[in-house]
C-alpha cells in the first residue's frame, strides 16, 4: 500500500471520527491501566460492568489493594480469569505505592514492570492516558493491517512497527482508536462489511465479500 492511501484512509476515519475514545470506562490514569488488565480474553462491556461496582467502591491503588484478592475477586468475578486478574492487580497496586507513590508510570519500562501489564496494556495507557505515540495492536488492529494492508506483518511487534512507520503522522495519535473500532465493527473476523465500509475502494483485500 502506498503513502497516498495511507493518508486518504486516515482522513476518511477521522472525517468519520474526530475525537475517537476507547470504550473503556475510565476517569484516571489507575483506572484506564486497571480496566485494560481486566480486558485481557474479555469484553470492553463486560469490564464495564464490573469496573462500575468497583470503582464508587474502590478507584486508587491504596483503596484496591486494601481490599486483598478475595475482596477484589467478588467485583470482578463475572469476567473471564478474574482469580488471576485479581492477583495481578492486587500485586499491580502494591509495586505503584511502594515504587510510584501511588500514580502510574508514565514510560513503558516501568509499566510492564507491573503484573498483567505487557506491550500491548503498556501501550494503550501511553497513549489513551497519557497521550503518547504508541500503538496498542490487538487482535483487531492486527486483522485490520494486515487484511486491508496498511501494516502488514507477521506478528503484532512488527505491526506495530509498521504502523508507527507508516501513519501519517497527523493522526498518528488516534491512529489505534480508529484501526480497533473499526476491526470491532466493520472489518471483523469472520465476514467483514466491506460493502458498508468507509475504505472499502482504498483497501488491498482480495477476497471482499458482500454484505447479504
Amino acid at each position: 500500500m502506498n503513502a497516498v492511501k495511507r493518508l486518504e484512509i486516515f482522513r476518511r476515519l477521522h472525517e468519520d471520527n474526530p475525537d475517537p475514545k476507547t470504550e473503556l470506562a475510565y476517569t484516571t490514569p489507575f483506572e484506564l491501566l486497571i480496566a485494560v488488565i481486566l480486558s485481557a480474553q474479555a469484553t470492553d462491556v463486560s469490564v464495564n460492568k464490573a469496573t462500575a461496582r468497583l470503582y464508587p467502591v474502590a478507584n486508587t491503588p491504596q483503596a484496591i489493594y486494601a481490599l486483598g484478592v478475595e475482596g477484589l475477586s467478588a467485583y470482578i468475578r463475572t469476567i473471564g480469569l478474574y482469580n488471576s486478574k485479581a492477583r495481578n492487580v492486587i500485586e499491580t497496586c502494591r509495586l505503584l505505592i511502594e515504587r510510584h507513590g501511588g500514580e502510574v508510570p508514565q514510560n513503558r519500562e516501568a509499566l510492564e514492570a507491573l503484573p498483567g501489564v505487557g506491550r500491548k496494556t503498556a501501550n494503550v495507557v501511553l497513549n489513551t492516558a497519557f497521550r503518547q505515540l504508541a500503538m496498542a495492536v490487538d487482535t483487531h488492529i492486527f486483522r485490520v493491517s494486515n487484511r486491508t494492508g496498511i501494516a502488514p506483518g507477521k506478528n503484532v511487534v512488527e505491526v506495530e512497527t509498521k504502523l508507527m512507520k507508516f501513519v501519517p503522522r497527523d493522526y498518528l495519535m488516534d491512529a489505534h482508536h480508529w484501526l480497533i473500532l473499526h476491526g470491532r465493527y466493520v472489518c471483523v473476523a469472520r465476514k467483514p462489511r466491506c460493502g458498508s465500509c468507509r475504505i472499502e475502494d482504498l483497501c488491498e483485500y482480495k477476497a471482499k465479500p458482500s454484505d447479504d
